[in-house]
């Protein structure tokens, strides 16, 4: 056990327990369920733009559009499949990788660098992470990005698809989806745990000595950080995923649909929306640690990273 765990109260939760893991699953709901959906008028924005870069002028120019023609609930538009889906993701991702991390850390590879560890358990949760979210993604995507909607709730969304394309159409999406957020997610854990442990040295003082509020306010700048260079790296498959859920033809293959898309809209195109991407999951990432790591100190538990 570590310096840092020492110094910590006892807490009422066993380190590595099933009760642990179970407990970071729930920090990870809490953590990426609502504050996906907080976002989600940036979100509606940046995907719509992705699809049709003319159809608004400026990202304010389309939430006034969208404001005056349909009110509060269209500037959320799609928050509900937004919520569902990444309470799940984010449960499955924060709580398999806190299983991964020790897993392959303390148990199968303990003398591997901690990098290297950061980045196989990020991506390990993140692969099974997708599984739960992808339906959700589907729906909210075609929800968003077609005009009129393609369906004007989450319920009425996945039936469309099941009746049209059956269970298959909810995942056709999956493998963009996995080179969306696999690299978003190891760039996301392990961008976070060295950035941390670096701000921890440039402080000069060890985690230990800091109280629970100070230390979250190291992972909310560890955070942002790491939320930035998260949205540069996805940004691409993210525009790719929007582009297959919207303009997918019917029994089209994954790597076609791609080639033909990639045709249309080019490199440059791949970057449509980056600069509201990088507000976005900054923002997002930044507040995602700072709930999980307070989550955990309410527990009693430390933070993450800096050890």
């Amino acid at each position: 056990m570590s310096k840092i765990e020492n110094a910590l109260p006892k807490p009422k939760i066993e380190l590595y327990s099933g009760k642990y893991f179970a407990a970071c699953t729930v920090g990870g709901v809490i953590a990426c369920g609502p504050t996906h959906t907080a976002v989600t008028p940036l979100d509606l924005v940046k995907t719509r733009r992705q699809v049709d870069s003319k159809l608004y002028k400026s990202n304010f120019s389309a939430w006034s559009m969208i404001y005056r023609s349909e009110g509060i609930r269209g500037v959320f538009f799609g928050w509900s499949p937004t919520f569902v889906g990444y309470c799940l993701q984010g449960g499955g991702k924060y709580g398999f990788y806190e299983v991964f991390k020790y897993l392959y850390g303390e148990k199968m590879f303990p003398g591997v660098s901690k990098p290297v560890i950061f980045l196989g358990a990020s991506a390990s949760a993140e692969f099974l992470a997708d599984m739960a979210l992808c339906p959700f993604e589907a729906v909210k995507v075609r929800m968003q990005t077609t005009l009129p909607p393609f369906a004007n709730t989450m319920r009425e969304g996945i039936s469309k698809i099941v009746a049209k394309e059956g269970y298959a159409g909810l995942y056709k999406g999956l493998y963009p989806l996995w080179g969306r957020q696999i690299p978003y997610t190891m760039c996301k854990f392990a961008t976070f745990e060295t950035t941390v442990d670096k701000i921890y040295a440039t402080l000069g003082k060890p985690k230990s000595a800091y109280n629970g509020l100070q230390q979250t306010g190291v992972s909310f700048l560890g955070g942002y950080i790491a939320g930035i260079a998260c949205a540069v790296i996805s940004h691409p498959a993210d525009v790719m995923v929007s582009k297959l859920n919207s303009d997918r033809k019917p029994g089209e293959g994954a790597g076609k649909a791609m080639g033909r898309i990639y045709g249309n809209i080019g490199f440059t195109g791949l970057w449509n929306g980056l600069p509201v991407r990088i507000l976005m999951i900054g923002t997002l990432t930044a507040f995602q640690w700072l709930i999980y790591d307070s989550f955990k100190v309410a527990l009693g538990l430390p933070t993450t990273g800096g050890h």
